[in-house]
């Protein structure tokens, strides 16, 4: 296994040396939060928010203090470097339990190791190229960027690490394991399973596009907030109609028993 030491600028502090109060290292407020470039295509946002919205509730559950981090195109700070941002990775969409949402009372800006010494849990990154930059293994050099695959597993730790190419319907998922990872295959639903967070990872197709979402143990989808709303909508009319046909029954039982001459009060 490679040294994560082998990336640390030669300046940068220990973590003797942050304990011991020599140095003070920038936090989330004193970092860029943007690298400056774009998202690569439209479908990027909406799908970080679809993994987000239909993740939430099972999240919820298990941290009920509420300590826990989503990070949708948010850089993870490992290493500090000059420029600041050539020391991050920003996957599209990361997990962090056991943390936080707030720091100060504000919301995060990145995610910055050297001041929790907490790894997220998974990663998610949607290919928009041919898929080498997120298969990237290259360790770093004097000349060379690490790797995006090297920084998540020999760097950040990042356990389940999900590599989504929408143009080819693939998706990939890494487990770290031993400190390296290990490509999972998929269980009899075709979906992998992120056993920490008792959720399994897979594709579903929506109007001829596929979609990466969330699915509990028993392979029932988990649905977004706009598709829980939909459905409780649904189960409301149902009830109401079912009520209102209950009235329309009570109503000629009681107008049939007074043709009877029977007062349907008096029953």
């Amino acid at each position: 296994m490679e040294s994560t030491q082998a990336v640390i600028n030669p300046t940068t502090p220990t973590i003797q040396d942050i304990h011991s109060n020599k140095f003070t290292l920038p936090d989330h407020t004193q970092l860029p939060d943007s690298d400056g470039t774009f998202v690569k295509n439209f479908q990027e946002h909406p799908q970080s928010i679809v993994l987000t919205s239909s993740i939430e509730p099972i999240l919820q559950k298990l941290h009920p203090d509420g300590n826990f981090c989503i990070g949708q195109d948010s850089g993870i700070y490992w290493r500090l470097v000059d420029p600041p941002e050539k020391g991050a990775e920003a996957p599209d969409w990361f997990y962090v339990p056991n943390v936080p949402p707030k720091l100060n009372g504000e919301y995060r800006r990145s995610y910055v190791l050297w001041k929790e010494f907490v790894a997220p849990l998974i990663a998610i990154e949607f290919v928009s190229g041919n898929g080498s930059e997120e298969r990237d293994a290259t360790p770093p050099s004097e000349t060379e960027k690490a790797g995006k695959f090297w920084v998540y597993e020999q760097a950040i730790h990042i356990s389940f690490y999900a590599i989504f190419e929408a143009r080819k319907a693939l998706l990939e998922v890494y487990r770290l394991v031993d400190g390296r990872y290990e490509k999972m295959q998929p269980n009899e639903r075709n979906h992998f399973p992120i056993y920490p967070m008792g959720v399994e990872l897979g594709l579903i197709e929506d109007g001829g596009v596929p979609w990466v979402r969330w699915w509990d143990e028993m392979g029932n989808l988990l649905l977004t907030g706009d598709e829980r709303a939909i459905v409780e909508k649904q189960a409301r009319l149902q009830a109401e109609e079912v009520a209102e046909q209950e009235r329309q029954q009570k109503e000629k039982l009681a107008a049939y028993l007074r043709s009877l001459g029977i007062n349907p009060d008096d029953i």
